[in-house]
């Protein structure tokens, strides 16, 4: 299963809600230049989960408009909920891609990279690529390796 881990973009700071905040047209801007470089490499078969705030739709919908919105990885919640969510490392699908906040995008980061529990950052609008495979016989170097195959930035792309 390939996993990206792509944080919602820049957002006004203060809204009706927490809920409702807005992109801001930087925010925009690099959703829509991080959008661009996923859309060349992503498979045409991607499974797209975005938490159901305003934010993270208008991340998503700079991509595709073929994505679901999953209460599962609204603000709050937790590494084990997004984990479930996708059904890592099985998978929902062979490429999912989840448009979500922080902390839990960086703990999930953290916590499928090290095997262990951590608080990473990933910047506004950043996008984390990760892919897990088989390696060795199960019970000897473990079931699943997890590979870093991109850590994208949208000031840099």
């Amino acid at each position: 299963m390939e996993l990206i881990l792509w944080r919602h973009a820049e957002a006004e700071d203060t809204a009706s809600s927490d809920l409702a905040r807005q992109l801001t047209t930087r925010g925009r801007k690099h959703a829509q230049t991080v959008a661009k470089w996923l859309r060349q490499r992503l498979p045409p078969d991607a499974t797209i989960l975005a938490s159901p705030t305003a934010r993270t739709v208008q991340t998503v919908e700079t991509l595709t408009d073929q994505y679901r919105t999953e209460e599962l990885i609204a603000p709050g919640g937790t590494l084990e909920a997004l984990l479930e969510a996708v059904k890592w490392p099985e998978g929902i699908a062979s490429t999912v891609v989840v448009v979500g906040h922080q902390p839990t995008l960086g703990q999930v980061a953290a916590r499928l990279v090290t095997g262990h529990s951590g608080e990473w950052t990933i910047k506004k609008g950043g996008l984390w690529w990760l892919a897990g495979r088989e390696r060795g016989s199960p019970g000897r170097n473990g079931p699943n390796q997890v590979i870093v195959r991109a850590v994208i930035s949208p000031d840099l792309v």
